[in-house]
């Protein structure tokens, strides 16, 4: 193989915390940062094994017959492992996908939420039934192409952004529990991508030029409707457009059309700009308004997961919190009341949605807290009065 300066510098640079040699499953998903990731682990000289996940039928996501049920991305991590020489193996876990992911995100799009169906896939299968078989496989770690950092110091194992806060991924990766932490390694965590493409162009790999994945998986072409029609056929149900006043102003397809903030489609013109201020999934309705009746000012979470030093207390704590993942952090309290965490923004946000994440952060520094799920939202005090005007 050519000459590789980068690749060797950051390669001879990587130290997973065990000793040369030692197994390490790199989950490979066929893209240039996992691709990457092999490459670093094995050169780096540990013994790296590739492993890709067989997660839906890629003929029936894109509706096209005679489509590969693997996909391109199987075929593609194969290779890069052939080229590499470390063994790879790909996992059928299309029946837990669908169980742990994909029957989620149906349900929560036909209950009037948001669902991100990336965190539920690592939560429940990449980084516990993926990782549980490494285990079972030997392994003394598994590698991922994530984009965060994991650190190991005088304050403890800690999760934290990466350096490239344009392709950080800690909002898709707060559910990941301290014995998982334990486990995993995030070798690019500390990496510019440019450097990562680098890297790929420098050792040949096929994927160096494939480009970032845009849409969820297995909605390839971004047509969640199409998706949850398919796995609950007739559950989607035609309803109402209602104004905050309660003013009929149309009707609609079904719920799962819509999100919370959206203002294009709505399919009623006309007059002042509306958004998408509520669900109403039992009663079928989609609920309108002005801009600022989006603003949001306390929410409550369920499945909360606390990455924190000290316990999470009943006294509100200082943190910073991401509710979008294209958001930063922005100043909040968080604090736990009646069995249920609760989060205040300091600055009332737009377009908090129900079925999304609250990620929280330290308020000075990188660390990451953990984050729970979206159930309620509370209207900031101007929203509020629009609401109940």
């Amino acid at each position: 193989m050519s000459t590789t300066p980068i690749t060797d510098k950051i390669a001879a640079e990587l130290d997973l915390g065990l000793p040369k040699g030692a197994r390490v499953v790199v989950a490979m998903s066929g893209g240039v940062d996992s691709s990457v990731t092999a490459a670093l682990v094995h050169r780096a000289g540990y013994e790296a094994i590739g492993i890709t996940l067989q997660l839906y039928d890629h003929g029936v996501a894109i509706q096209k017959k005679g489509a590969c049920c693997a996909g391109q991305d199987i075929h593609d991590a194969r290779q890069v492992c052939d080229a590499l020489g470390i063994p790879h193996y790909v996992l059928d876990y299309e029946d837990r996908f669908g169980d742990a992911v994909m029957e989620d995100f149906a349900d929560t799009y036909l209950a009037g939420a948001t669902p991100i169906p990336c965190v539920r896939c690592n939560q429940r299968v990449k980084f516990r039934d993926l990782l549980e078989t490494s285990r079972d496989l030997g392994a003394q770690a598994m590698a991922t192409g994530h984009y965060i950092r994991r650190t190991d110091d005088d304050e403890g194992l800690a999760l934290r952004r990466a350096y490239d806060a344009g392709k950080d991924q800690s909002y898709f990766l707060f559910a990941t529990t301290p014995e998982q932490l334990s486990f995993l390694r995030f070798p690019l965590g500390h990496l510019p991508k440019e450097t990562t493409r680098q890297m790929a162009t420098e050792l040949g790999l096929i994927v160096a030029d494939k480009p970032d994945s845009q849409d969820i998986c297995f909605v390839p072409e971004g047509k969640y409707a199409s998706v949850v029609e398919r796995l609950r056929p007739g559950a989607s149900m035609p309803g109402n457009i209602v104004h905050i006043d309660g003013t009929v102003l149309g009707r609609h397809q079904g719920v799962i059309h819509y999100t919370v903030g959206q203002r294009r489609g709505l399919g009623i013109g006309g007059g002042d700009p509306l958004f998408v201020i509520r669900l109403d999934a039992d009663n079928h309705n989609v609920i309108v308004g002005p801009r600022e009746a989006l603003l949001i000012e306390d929410i409550v979470l369920s499945e909360t997961n606390w990455l924190g030093p000290d316990a999470l207390a009943d006294t509100p704590q200082s943190v910073r919190v991401k509710v979008r993942s294209t958001r930063p952090p922005e100043p909040a309290t968080v604090w736990q009341s009646g069995g249920k965490v609760r989060v205040r923004l300091t600055d009332p946000q737009e377009g908090v949605a129900p079925g999304q994440a609250c990620v929280f952060y330290a308020s000075q520094g990188d660390r990451v807290l953990g984050g729970g799920w979206i159930r309620q939202t509370v209207p900031a005090a101007n929203a509020e009065a629009l609401l109940t005007a």
